[in-house]
């Protein structure tokens, strides 16, 4: 009988010579700059048209992406899975699947609570844009410099080593 060590990590996979679960970066930054992109359009639009629905409506695909990611597996995320697409010919650049996982689990609760007082109206709109802005920064220096700051915050917390960072941030 398999132990649960044996067991498929519900985000990330076992690659031989690491001794984590580990992720793809390369799609990892694709996917936040999918997820930025179509977050600064629905933000765009919201601005323009004054109608709140488009801002929601990417929250709502936000909070079930990540929702994915974490809790059902990370093979199933609509915009990792383009990530890996678009990545397919190039050769993967392994990262812990660990850090990367608390990123994202900080993300949710961003988006969660963006997503509560936009939907609640119990703040004014300005709060709900700055919490916007705050992920949509987050998002950018993942997409676009490759900083993660769940990995940093990670690296800083976690009572375990952080391992196999991007850039070899984990070393320094």
């Amino acid at each position: 009988m398999p132990n649960a060590s044996d067991a498929a990590p519900r985000t990330g996979e076992h690659v031989d010579g690491y001794e984590v679960p580990v992720l793809n970066e390369h799609a990892i930054r694709i996917a936040a700059g999918i997820l930025l992109a179509a977050g600064i359009t629905a933000l765009t639009i919201t601005l323009a048209s004054d109608n709140i629905r488009p801002l929601q409506t990417f929250g709502m695909f936000f909070l079930l992406d990540m929702t994915t990611r974490i809790l059902i597996s990370n093979r199933l995320s609509l915009t990792l899975a383009l990530g890996w697409a678009l990545t397919r010919r190039r050769r993967p650049y392994w990262v812990g699947a660990p850090q990367k996982a608390f990123a994202w689990w900080l993300a949710l609760g961003l988006a969660a609570l963006s997503c509560l007082t936009m939907s609640a109206g119990i703040v004014p709109f300005a709060v709900t844009l700055g919490l916007c802005g705050i992920c949509f920064t987050l998002l950018f220096l993942e997409a676009v410099l490759g900083w993660c700051a769940g990995c940093a915050l990670h690296q800083r917390f976690s009572r375990k080593p952080t391992r196999h960072c991007a850039n070899g941030a984990c070393d320094r």
